[in-house]
């Protein structure tokens, strides 16, 4: 229980259980009435377990109108509202192997029993209970629990659900109400949000939620549209036909009548077998494609269960299993920022530590700013933290009712945490990045694979691997670096050998002579890509005629836009990045510098496109051939398309060429151009 729920009530057991039903209401308002839960099911749970708790101690205290005694709250205006003649109770929890034991205990002292009870083991869903009646096989109603008397008439709602039968199958009973839980499944919760975020909606905070909030609109074809689904798990009112002899056969009837029974459900004989359940289900429950937060205990025999009766709240003969709660409020200390290998900068919540889906949660992530701001998340705050599964801890909502006074503002820092470089956000853009990406350590592996990449500065057998042991040894701490490594130096690092250190030595030295589009593409710069290094290179010439470009000229070049030229400005505004280019030209490397005017190309404004397979050289040299001769070499046809070289296994970009009229070149004409164009 949080601090908070108990402050105020001292030692005085009946200011603390007045105190204890006015939250629980409130909850309860806020859960089934306005579908707007404030605070996790943990958290819940610990308030109603203190509030029995006390009222198991001092029972004169018990009041007829206290939570212990109903089971949730009042329907809400806009459905009408539908009593339940036999009432959906709900059922006591229990949060460990020995207090499913000691409910085992229980049953079998009042059944006089020495020998094991056989129970029925079921899923305990995360959604929301709704009762069917059936009359004469038909659907007639469907309605919420409610309070467990009285609920919402939703059965325009029901009706849309796939898995809700509108008939029973042959054989159906003269009046069935069968008892069930509505859930939305993991896939479709995922789609749903995904879909809203696009759409700039409100996403919902967890299947449950979204479950609960769906069977209750107003309007049943938005109902229709979310993907909700349902598992039967109990009869209510049997009229016309004899109740079957167990809990186990009869959602085996209820299967055959048409009904979706959970396929996880078992009939197991004595409580160790139902502690086995349980942890089989507690290790498979990421595997199972919907929300489940425990599972539920029932004694199978129906005679043995008319025999344990009622307590004012809940039946005697079942039990709910909860699993370690996969949601708890803490408060947040503050936010850190972590750097990527690719520069992107990303919150992390620094929370006070708390124990959650099974283990200490201390930091969950916050993905980015936007995110900040939608929580309105401030230090100091109480926050909902989830983990489900193996999933990262993540902070789902802020309890803005809890917020502290002076309570600080979560802002993105304007220096990178890792190297200083500046941290650049671009209008529009959700992702913060750090500018100093050939000095950044956090992006200096990625970094140093991209420069050594075959279409980059081509360093043959400087992988992945070997790059981890040079930056873990600190051997290379920018990619400068690279040009001073000795045979010695890498000879004597693991699974080396002299050869190989070489072999490496020689191609880092073999780099030193490229192009100014290679070099350019291999600084890693966002956005720029190898097309647009090719045109950035034919239209400056030179490395400084690009550094001393603006916005303004850069975007003179074909395929700079403003983005790419806000980039290409951040990376070259960072002195520590010109000063890696430095060390580079100081190391030896060279790349080739003209100017040369595009227009007076032979190629000049053609598009051409490559399809098929080429057997004289790779379609990766013949776009450059083409680039070369100043043709933009297109990845589909148009009626705009110029020419369309065309080798073996061409498909449907040659039909789509002949359809056009475009002319079309096969290999060997096309290999006589190049050569009469000086090129190839």
């Amino acid at each position: 229980m949080s601090a908070g729920s108990r402050g105020d009530s001292g030692d005085d057991p009946a200011k603390e259980i007045e105190s204890l039903r006015a939250e629980i209401w409130r909850h309860n308002h806020l859960y089934y009435v306005l579908d707007a839960p404030e605070v996790p099911d943990a958290e819940y749970d610990r308030l109603m377990r203190r509030l029995q708790e006390l009222e198991a101690q001092y029972p004169d205290l018990v009041a007829p109108d206290s939570p212990t005694q109903r089971v949730g709250a009042a329907p809400a205006d806009g459905f009408s509202e539908v009593r339940h003649e036999v009432p959906m109770l709900s059922l006591d929890n229990a949060f460990s192997a020995d207090e499913v034991r000691d409910f085992d205990r229980r049953v079998r002292e009042r059944l006089g029993r020495d020998g094991d009870v056989t129970y029925c083991c079921e899923p305990k869903l995360d959604g929301a209970a709704i009762s069917l009646l059936y009359e004469g096989g038909r659907l007639v109603r469907a309605a919420t629990r409610g309070d467990g008397e009285t609920g919402e008439d939703i059965t325009a709602n029901a009706r849309t659900m796939p898995s809700v039968p509108l008939r029973l199958a042959e054989g159906a009973p003269a009046v069935l109400e069968v008892r069930g839980e509505v859930y939305m499944p993991l896939d479709g919760f995922e789609s749903f949000n995904a879909g809203a975020r696009e759409r700039g909606e409100k996403v919902f905070v967890n299947p449950r939620n979204a479950a609960a909030g769906s069977l209750r609109q107003l309007d049943p074809r938005i109902t229709a549209r979310r993907p909700l689904a349902m598992y039967c798990y109990s009869i209510g009112r049997l009229e016309g036909a004899s109740r079957p002899a167990g809990h186990h056969a009869a959602l085996a009837w209820l299967r055959d009548l048409g009904l979706r029974v959970n396929p996880e459900i078992r009939r197991v004989n004595g409580v160790e077998a139902c502690v086995t359940y349980y942890n089989d289900l507690l290790v498979r429950r990421a595997e199972l494609g919907y929300e489940i937060d425990g599972v539920v205990c029932k004694v199978d025999s129906f005679a043995e269960q008319d025999e344990l009766g009622f307590v004012s709240r809940a039946p005697r003969w079942a039990l709910a299993c909860k699993f370690p709660a996969q949601e708890e409020v803490t408060t947040l200390l503050g936010v850190d920022f972590q750097v990527g290998r690719t520069g992107a900068v990303t919150p992390v919540a620094r929370l006070e530590p708390v124990f959650v889906g099974g283990v200490t949660v201390s930091n969950a992530t916050l993905h980015n700013m936007d995110e900040i701001e939608r929580l309105d998340l401030r230090v100091g705050d109480s926050v909902v933290v989830r983990r489900a599964g193996d999933v990262i801890p993540q902070v789902v909502r802020v309890i803005a009712e809890r917020r502290p006074r002076g309570a600080r503002r979560v802002s993105l820092p304007t220096v990178c945490p890792v190297c200083a470089s500046d941290i650049e956000r671009p209008e529009g853009e959700v992702v913060a990045r750090c500018s100093g990406g050939l000095v950044c350590a956090a992006q200096r592996r990625s970094m140093i694979l991209h420069f050594a990449s075959r279409r980059a500065m081509d360093i043959e057998g400087l992988g992945e691997r070997l790059v981890g042991i040079l930056v873990e040894q600190e051997l290379v701490h920018d990619v400068s670096d690279l040009y001073g490594l000795s045979v010695d130096t890498l000879a004597g690092l693991e699974r080396m050998g002299e050869k190989s250190a070489t072999n490496l030595v020689n191609a880092v030295r073999d780099s030193r002579e490229t192009t100014l589009a290679r070099f350019l593409f291999a600084l890693g710069i966002r956005e720029v890509g190898e097309a647009t290094a090719k045109s950035l290179a034919r239209h400056f010439g030179s490395l400084d005629a690009i550094v001393a470009a603006d916005e303004s000229a850069l975007q003179e070049v074909p395929d700079v836009g403003p983005v790419v030229a806000h980039h290409l400005r951040a990376f070259l505004d960072q002195p520590e990045n010109l000063e890696v280019i430095a060390r580079l030209r100081k190391a030896g490397v060279r790349w080739e510098e003209k100017v040369v005017e595009r227009a007076s190309l032979p190629l000049a404004g053609e598009t051409w496109v490559l399809t098929g397979s080429l057997e004289a050289m790779t379609r990766d040299v013949a776009r450059e051939h083409l680039e070369e001769l100043g043709a933009k070499v297109a990845g589909s046809v148009s009626k705009k398309t110029t020419r369309v070289v065309a080798g073996p296994g061409a498909g449907s970009k040659l039909r789509k060429a002949e359809a056009f009229g475009v002319e079309i070149m096969d290999e060997a004409a096309f290999l006589q151009f190049l050569r009469d164009h000086g090129v190839g």
